[in-house]
């Protein structure tokens, strides 16, 4: 990826509900102005979510999602439900599809009793408004309900206008990253280790879009692995206005940064622009009490060639055992996988989240929350064992 693309995590994330031959992926196709979607009159031709990544005015950078029928049946078919259902943990704004004309069904009324639950905005998009006769006019839509076609392309331009004004609702006020805890003129320090994990010729993504905020804020970025930190604060007249590190290297990074210099890691600007960092700092305190046999879920949102000596399945499991002096029970997932129970975990260890958006985020912990099961992410997680949690938290206060 380059600095210059739109990473999906960052893109407003638009699903598509419906019942089966509503016409969800022919409105998909419309909208998207291009086949995303197979369409056909065979009921239940969408079996697993479609995503497309792609600029749409008036919005800009979004992934629309197209999703199987919410009234499948059989065995195959609940599992397709369940997978739609599933897409609701990241999305944004869903769009509900329902041809013209006809009564809502419970599967689509008890949806948008999950959209409402979950603070979910949603749009109503009636399909298939020119099979029903009679001269469509602009009064066929009432606030977030719009009459549609997508065969004729009838109110498709007004239906993307209502999703931009949705999304712009959505958006609020601007968030940062990193920006908003610098002064311009800042120079800002990042350790970025180089070692076994680190991928061959190219920066994470985390490390690019804090660079890119660092740009964008009117401050400038310094970039030098932890064995070289020493020589490159030594070589910086002005005193840094903040040295951000990879977490693995907070032990060697935290002794080399004079105290008067304020600290952090990318993990934790990750945990406050997607998730509810505060939250996750509560949660560091059951990585203390931990005892033997007690359920630990490690969690991250990609999926990666794991390293022999990988971050998420050896190196915290290490630490942990180390810190709390015992054997814990330690479970991991990757990817979207993430489990619909929780209650029998004693601790959730989530990584930084860079590739899941903020809602699927937020999700999880909310999910957690009302488990009742403390979380924590990696880079709390390590600071904490390294005994400098407080003073990496200072930047935040």
């Amino acid at each position: 990826m380059s600095l210059n693309d739109t990473p999906v995590s960052e893109r407003v994330h638009i699903a598509f509900f419906g019942i089966r031959n509503a016409g969800k992926s022919s409105l998909v196709n419309a909208v998207t102005s291009q086949e995303m979607s197979l369409v056909s009159e065979v009921k239940g031709t969408t079996t697993d979510p479609v995503r497309k990544a792609m600029e749409l005015l008036p919005i800009g950078p979004v992934l629309i999602i197209d999703t199987p029928g919410i009234d499948d049946s059989g065995e195959l078919g609940s599992k397709r439900v369940e997978r739609a259902e599933n897409i609701l943990k990241e999305t944004d704004i869903a769009v509900l599809v329902r041809e013209y004309g006809s009564e809502p069904e419970k599967s689509e009324t008890d949806l948008i009793r999950l959209f409402e639950d979950r603070g979910i905005p949603y749009v109503k998009a009636l399909t298939k408004a020119d099979l029903y006769g009679g001269e469509l006019k602009d009064g066929d839509s009432d606030g977030n309900e719009i009459a549609l076609s997508s065969k004729t392309g009838f109110h498709i331009k007004e239906f993307k206008e209502l999703l931009g004004s949705y999304a712009e609702k959505n958006k609020g006020k601007e968030k940062k990253l990193v920006g908003d805890l610098l002064n311009p003129g800042d120079t800002v320090v990042l350790v970025i280790p180089i070692d076994e994990s680190a991928p061959k010729g190219r920066l994470i993504l985390p490390q690019q879009q804090t660079i890119r905020d660092i740009l964008e804020s009117g401050c400038s970025a310094v970039v030098c692995r932890d064995s070289e930190l020493q020589d490159t604060l030594s070589g910086i007249k002005k005193k840094p206005g903040l040295v951000i590190t990879d977490s693995q290297a907070y032990g060697r990074v935290s002794k080399i940064v004079p105290e008067d210099i304020l600290l952090t890691s990318f993990s934790m600007l990750f945990a406050r622009y997607k998730g509810d960092l505060f939250e996750l700092k509560k949660g560091a305190d059951r990585l203390k009490t931990l005892k033997d046999g007690d359920r630990v879920l490690i969690s991250e949102g990609c999926t990666h060639h794991r390293q022999c000596n990988d971050i998420g399945s050896v190196k915290i499991p290490g630490w942990i055992r180390d810190y709390c002096k015992a054997e814990p029970e330690f479970s991991f997932t990757s990817g979207r996988d993430f489990p619909e129970k929780l209650k029998d975990y004693s601790l959730i260890v989530h990584c930084g989240g860079c590739m899941l958006n903020e809602a699927e985020m937020r999700f999880r912990i909310n999910k957690a929350r009302e488990a009742g099961v403390p979380i924590v992410n990696y880079g709390i997680a390590i600071a904490a064992m390294n005994g400098i949690l407080d003073r990496c938290m200072e930047v935040f206060l």
